[in-house]
């Protein structure tokens, strides 16, 4: 596979990815850069890692996680942005919103938007592309992507003011539905 198309590869499962940043950076706006690290690295380590799992482990459990991928997807990016929208719909305005940078937290929206990068990984390994070399360029698209989500969410923030949990958990909500959505219609 050319840099260009897995470049294009890596920007397509990279998506999903930026809108959860872009969410992580609204819902709060006073991220520092240590807290907006933490949260692309994780991303990043997951949309690269899932393509390895599944490139290696693909043949084995493609066929039962083919069929639930999506709903797997769907259940954490609306259990969470749920659990968002439930919190900014009782929080006091005057108290911080809830804390996206908790680990849990953070490997929930790292798998809920890496699943499809696991399918990538066992389409890779039917057309013989270097496994090691195509997760590192998805790696770093998904830091950038993130990163630079992140920043923007941040700056977007600080203007949308106290409700801006509630919509961050609709974008959650809603990448769960387009993932679903996606899958089923394809």
């Amino acid at each position: 596979m050319d840099i260009l198309t897995l470049f294009a590869l890596a920007l397509g499962l990279s998506f999903d990815t930026f809108a959860v940043s872009l969410s992580c950076g609204i819902t709060r706006n006073g991220i520092s850069f240590g807290e907006a690290m933490k949260i692309a690295i994780i991303m990043a380590v997951f949309q690269g890692g899932f393509p390895v799992a599944g490139y290696f482990l693909g043949s084995v459990v493609s066929g039962y996680l083919v069929v639930l991928d999506h709903w797997i997807a769907l259940a954490l990016l609306s259990g969470l942005g749920g659990k968002m929208i439930l919190d900014g719909l009782k929080r006091d305005p005057e108290c911080a919103p809830r804390d996206i940078t908790r680990f849990r937290v953070l490997l929930a929206l790292s798998v809920g938007t890496s699943i499809d990068a696991f399918a990538v990984g066992v389409s890779l390994a039917f057309i013989s592309v270097g496994i090691w070399h195509s997760a590192l360029v998805i790696g770093v698209v998904t830091f950038l992507a993130s990163m630079t989500a992140i920043r923007i969410g941040k700056a977007a923030g600080s203007r949308l003011g106290p409700g801006i949990e509630i919509a961050g958990g609709i974008i959650l909500v809603l990448i769960g539905i387009k993932i679903v959505l996606e899958h089923t219609l394809a």
